[in-house]
This record gives C-alpha cells, sequence and structure tokens, in this order.
C-alpha cells in the first residue's frame, strides 16, 4: 500500500517517461510535488525502490526504472485509492496520567431505596450495573440501589444517585446505611446508636431524625460507593 505522496511520484514518473522516455530530475520531481526540498524526494524514490515499484540503475544519471505499477493504476477507468500517512498523535501534557484498564463488576440493582420518607422492603433485581471493583471488598456481598428523594443531599447523594451497598447486619456511629424499619419499610440514612434506640439520621435540615427502638431496626448493608450519571 502506498501512501498519497509516493502514489503521486510514481505517477508523475510514468507519465514523463511516456511523454519523453526519459524520466525527470529530482529538481522537476520536487516542483511536482511541491516539496520544499530533495530529501523528500530521495526519501520517496527510497521507499518505491524498497516495495519493488522502481529500479535505480548505478552509474547513470536520472536513471529510474519503472518495474511495477499498482494494479488500480494499471487498469483503465479506475482512479488509485490515495493512502493518507495517519498524522502523529497530539503530545500528551506533561502532568497527563496513564489511562489503565479498570476492573468493573456487575451488581444487582435492587430497586428503589427511600432518601426521604421510608418505602417498602428491597425485594427483586431490578436491572444490572457495572461499579468499579475499587469500591468493593474482596470478600464480603454487594448490592445497588436507586435513590429516591433528597434527605440525605448535605452528604452528597442525591435523587437518582445509585449507591453501592455492603451486606452487613451491623453499623459504625455515623455509618450511612440501608436501615429496615419494622421488617416493612427500607430507608437510607445514618446510623447512631443512644442506648436502647437507634437514631436514623437525615443529611438535609428539612427532615427529622427517627428515634426508634433497636428491636425495630435491622440494619441491612453499609453504603461504600456511590455511582452518579449526567
Amino acid at each position: 500500500m502506498l501512501t498519497r505522496k509516493q502514489l503521486e511520484l510514481l505517477d508523475f514518473i510514468r507519465v514523463r517517461m511516456d511523454l519523453d522516455g526519459v524520466p525527470p530530475s529530482f529538481d522537476e520531481m520536487k516542483e511536482a510535488l511541491d516539496l520544499r526540498s530533495k530529501s523528500g524526494i530521495h526519501r520517496l524514490i527510497t521507499a518505491l525502490e524498497e516495495r519493488g515499484f522502481i529500479r535505480r540503475l548505478a552509474h547513470r544519471a536520472r536513471a529510474i526504472e519503472i518495474v511495477k505499477l499498482p494494479e488500480a493504476m494499471e487498469r483503465p477507468g479506475f482512479t488509485p485509492r490515495l493512502v493518507e500517512t495517519p498524522p502523529a498523535p497530539p503530545p500528551q501534557p506533561r502532568t497527563a496520567l496513564p489511562v489503565t484498564a479498570v476492573h468493573a463488576l456487575e451488581l444487582p440493582v435492587m430497586g428503589r431505596i427511600a432518601a426521604g420518607v421510608p418505602i417498602e422492603a428491597i425485594s427483586e433485581v431490578s436491572h444490572h450495573i457495572a461499579v468499579p471493583g475499587s469500591m468493593l471488598s474482596t470478600h464480603a456481598q454487594h448490592y445497588a440501589l436507586e435513590v429516591r428523594g433528597d434527605s440525605m443531599i448535605e452528604a452528597g447523594i442525591n435523587d437518582g444517585d445509585i449507591v453501592v451497598i455492603r451486606e452487613q447486619t451491623t453499623a459504625e456511629n455515623g455509618d450511612i446505611v440501608v436501615a429496615l424499619v419494622e421488617d416493612s419499610e427500607a430507608t437510607l440514612k445514618r446510623f447512631r446508636r443512644k442506648g436502647n434506640l437507634i437514631a436514623l439520621e437525615a443529611a438535609n435540615p428539612a427532615y427529622e431524625t427517627r428515634l426508634l427502638p433497636d428491636s425495630m431496626v435491622k440494619v441491612q448493608g453499609r453504603l461504600v460507593g456511590l455511582i452518579r450519571s449526567y
């Protein structure tokens, strides 16, 4: 496969030899191809010779012999396809980081979780989502939930976000958890234990903290990641 300039030069040599019986000079080639120097012609001639299209005869001035032509140039009615040399990629900024592959896993999205007024308990897989492996613990089960409501907005959790949850039944004070209330309502809140009571705190002053007996609250998992689509 020839580049555009190589093909142009080969065609120019062929035409001149058909007309005059001798190949053009390097100056004529340079002008015909609109090159700034003869060194560019030298490179093109060398490339054509290495590919077997021409032969340079030793000890003879302007001695170039065409050995063969691309098939498309030999067949009447066809225009050869010009192959442009692909441009070099732009240099990367000095501060650019290398691009590396990211390991990801498919997690089930178990419906919606209320970041506001609690909704029904989570029970069915609605779809799956790819989650970066760096969010996940090696020896634990995980699932994802779609957030509905704005009670955790000051914790950076917006309506429509996907939260990644690690399955566990315990929590530390300050953890954001999926809490199952009275085996029927699921909600995403910050967990705090106060004696025999569990406080489920919102991250929005418009919502009050719920204080419930610990027997009414079951931790279903802890927030470990968040995915947002724009």
